[in-house]
């Protein structure tokens, strides 16, 4: 089972954009991920993301970049500081590729809970657009397959 977390791409601050949707650069992001990942030919079960314009943005540039089996929708308990346990149990308990996109410091918490046991601690870097991608062994252990940042793309 894989697990790809997603940061959504840079967006406007609240005195700007009361919404904060994402900014130009925002859009650029998220669509050279989603460009970049394309012919990686991935595909999951679900595609969620926290409702929120900037990472409703984001899953919606990165769905014209998967193959999605099942459904591609905003989806509860991903908020910035909602608790991540009862999203780490619903995705183990799902047992199917899953992407999901929200926002720090859910993202990052999230991380650390699946790859360290505690949610205390930050051993992710997640900058706007990042995406990581973990792998579920046997015996519920998540390992680190790759991580792509924007930094890494280039725009053609």
């Amino acid at each position: 089972m894989k697990l790809y977390i997603v940061r959504h791409g840079k967006a406007a601050s609240s005195d700007v954009d009361p919404k904060r949707s994402l900014t130009e650069e925002g859009l650029q992001e998220a669509k050279n991920i989603a460009d970049f990942l394309k012919p990686l030919d991935i595909s999951v079960d679900y595609l969620w993301h926290s409702g929120k314009l900037r990472a409703a943005q984001t899953a919606q540039a990165l769905s014209e970049a998967v193959t999605i089996r099942g459904q591609f929708t905003a989806h509860p308990g991903l908020a910035p500081n909602d608790d991540v346990a009862p999203i780490k149990h619903e995705i183990e308990l799902a047992e199917q590729d899953v992407m999901l996109v929200g926002h720090l410091p859910f993202v990052a918490k999230l991380a650390s809970l699946l790859l360290t046991g505690s949610d205390v601690g930050n051993p992710i870097a997640f900058e706007p657009a990042a995406i990581i991608c973990l792998d579920q062994s046997s015996g519920n252990h998540w390992q680190i397959l790759w991580m792509l940042i924007p930094e890494l793309v280039l725009a053609e």
